[in-house]
């Protein structure tokens, strides 16, 4: 029978996938977005390095998606991820369906009521076990489906929907071969190792997954070892298929690696660190510059536990209405009751991805980080559902009251999951990143140079620059990227000229730099060196707004005067030196006091708040995009107040107040400008 159900499987992963891909499809990003997607974006489309570890398999998958003869780039590689979010909600039914099914037909017989022995329900009635199984594996890939992250994944270009793809195709072969396992036992077949080429093809696909986030892939480790030991003990891990699972996977993991030195000798626009030797290769795939984001400090993690029950409680419904979570308690506590191999399988990856996660300082992508708990959620409360079809079958209850319980149950997690994500995640007007890009090329002069450090800024301008080919005369610096030797090969190749005119200071800097990058606990135990090449990079910079200027105008963003340890003697050099003279999203560098006018900007901000989409409070347009429009439009309205422009001054402020209504300083400069105009 079990083998029978392997067409409903199917199906009902089918239907599942046609539903995730509607949605997706609907809901897709139409350009480029904000963090990584830009710099991803050229990776792929030239088949380049991308930042650490490199991401060889999404980034050869996603140049495939790339060559698709429909719609700009951008709009293909994000099509490409709807495509891999939705094969991976399908896999999380067929993983439900797989538990379900080996608990049903091979699971130890249980206790069972007065009133269940009485029950005219025939122990093999197919039908009735087969909704118990298909019911609850049906509702867990809708709920994947609506969930907050992976939908918000599958509409932009990101890793995240792929590397959730294929965590859940090694789950599913593992557990298939577990299945099988059970299978041999009850035809009292001894050849179990008949069925290991599903364990084999898991640890292929493992390799594989290693090649696009490997991280979150090695977490998922210990939940498969249990599951693994619980059907062969020691004998597997003592045997010669433990190695050759390793080989296999090894193999693959190398296979999929190989393809950074290799694309990095051709010299790609997109060559992050430069990976060509061993030791460059390791510290790409290691990630050695994120280091410094780790802290186990026990507030620093209770702080970020507390942000993940934060974005638990939202991921599959309103936080409000935990209808989820606690049919994912229900179960857990099911599973613990009646199959324990499931129960612990779950709980180790939420263990396990708990105990990386929290120690890891970052902001803008950590959701995806949690992307296997918020799985393991979902899987446990299909089999909540599946609990609470059990309730609802007992010997009095009505006919049909358990279909009915089965659907009642879909229905509400679908719909509330769907209701509470929709505003979030619905991207088909996202212009947020390309109006970004647009906006500041608005302003800036023709091979006007723009020093930033606003990732923002730097990721959709590559792809602004690089494939579409806009304002390539624009010479845009990553004040942060100075900091990585690979960097200035990508800037000569862009802006030679840049290069050329401030060669003096940058190779002094860049054989300082390049020292650093492989001892950097040389400089770590040595003050001088650390000195030096501080003062280098000063320097560097200082020749490069200096030699620029005689050239072109010269600009910054507005984050770049927030000093830290790192930039402290620049951002204290520049405001020293020259005006700052705001002028759209940027400011102008002037020479003299004198005041500077130009044009009143006209910024396009859909989506910032013309209520067109919606952003959570700890989202990056919240966070750095809206701050940055108001900001500079309060810098203006300064600026145009301190030279008696008070009309001027108070339309900028109205500006920044219809973007952030409750803006203090937009307050409080537009009360003065008006008092000003009124009592000259």
């Amino acid at each position: 029978r079990t083998i029978s159900w392997s067409r409903t499987e199917l199906l009902c992963a089918g239907a599942v996938f046609v539903v995730a891909m509607l949605l997706y499809t609907i809901t897709l990003a139409p350009t480029v977005t904000l963090v990584d997607s830009g710099e991803l974006i050229v990776a792929a489309q030239g088949l380049g390095v991308a930042h650490p570890p490199g991401f060889p398999l999404w980034v050869m998958l996603a140049h495939l998606a790339s060559l698709a003869p429909f719609g700009n780039v951008a709009a293909r590689i994000n099509f490409s991820s709807a495509v891999f979010a939705a094969l991976a909600c399908a896999m999380v039914t067929l993983v439900v369906a797989e538990l379900l099914i080996t608990a049903c037909c091979f699971g130890a017989p249980k206790r069972t009521s007065k009133a269940a022995r009485h029950s005219k329900k025939k122990p093999d009635d197919s039908t009735g076990d087969g909704f118990l199984i298909f019911a609850p594996a049906v509702g867990a890939g809708l709920l994947m489906t609506f969930s907050r992250t992976l939908w918000f994944y599958a509409t932009i270009t990101e890793v995240y929907a792929l590397n959730a793809l294929l965590i859940l195709v090694v789950f599913f072969l593992v557990l298939r071969w577990r299945r099988r396992i059970f299978e041999a036992r009850k035809h009292a077949d001894a050849t179990v190792t008949t069925y290991d080429a599903w364990i084999y093809a898991a640890a292929f696909v493992f390799g594989l997954a290693m090649g696009v986030h490997h991280v979150t892939v090695a977490l998922t480790l210990p939940a498969i070892a249990a599951v693994v030991y619980t059907m062969q003990g020691l004998r597997f891990y003592t045997s010669r298929r433990l190695l050759y699972a390793a080989l296999i996977s090894f193999g693959a993991l190398v296979a999929v690696y190989a393809y950074l030195p290799l694309a990095a000798a051709h010299a790609p626009v997109m060559n992050w660190g430069n990976p060509r030797s061993l030791q460059e290769i390791w510290w790409h795939i290691t990630g050695r510059q994120y280091r410094v984001f780790f802290s186990f400090s026990p507030t620093t993690m209770g702080a970020q536990f507390t942000e993940f029950c934060r974005m638990a409680l939202r991921e599959f419904g309103f936080p409000w209405l935990p209808v989820t979570p606690l049919l994912a308690l229900a179960g857990f506590a099911s599973a613990y009751k009646h199959d324990r191999t499931p129960f612990w399988f779950l709980l180790l990856i939420i263990i396990a991805d708990l105990g990386y996660s929290l120690s890891y300082e970052i902001a803008e992508d950590k959701d995806a980080y949690y992307l296997p708990a918020f799985i393991s959620i979902a899987i446990a409360a299909g089999f909540g559902i599946r609990w609470l079809i059990g309730v609802a079958t007992t010997r009095t209850a009505p006919v049909g009251k358990p279909y009915v319980a089965g659907a009642v149950a879909i229905v509400l997690t679908a719909a509330t999951a769907f209701a509470a994500n929709w505003p979030f995640n619905n991207r088909r007007h996202y212009f947020i990143a390309d109006d970004y890009v647009q906006n500041l090329f608005s302003t800036i002069a023709p091979d006007g140079l723009l020093l930033t450090q606003d990732w923002q800024v730097v990721s959709p301008m590559f792809y602004a620059q690089e494939i579409e080919q806009r304002r390539r005369d624009v010479k845009v610096v990553d004040i942060n990227l100075l900091r990585r030797s690979w960097y200035f090969a990508y800037l000569k190749h862009t802006h030679p000229d840049l290069i050329d005119r401030s060669r003096e200071k940058i190779d002094p800097y860049v054989e300082l730099l390049e020292q650093w990058e492989r001892d950097p606990e040389s400089f770590a135990r040595n003050q001088e060196l650390t000195q030096r090449i501080s003062m280098a990079f000063l320097e560097m910079v200082r020749a490069m707004v200096r030699n620029e200027i005689k050239v072109a105008p010269v600009y910054m963003t507005n984050e770049v005067l927030s000093a830290d340890k790192t930039n402290g003697y620049l951002t204290q050099w520049i405001p020293q030196t020259y005006q700052l003279v705001p002028q759209g999203l940027v400011f102008n560098l002037a020479t003299d006091q004198s005041f500077h006018d130009s044009p009143d900007p006209h910024l396009r901000t859909r989506g910032l708040a013309d209520a067109t989409l919606r952003s959570a409070s700890d989202d990056v347009v919240r966070l750095k995009v809206l701050p940055a429009y108001t900001r500079m439009l309060v810098n203006r309205g300064r600026y145009l107040a301190l030279f008696n422009q008070q009309q001027r001054a108070i339309a900028a402020f109205k500006k920044a107040l219809t973007l952030d209504p409750n803006l203090a300083a937009a307050q409080q400069g537009l009360a003065e400008s008006t008092a000003r105009l009124q009592n000259p």
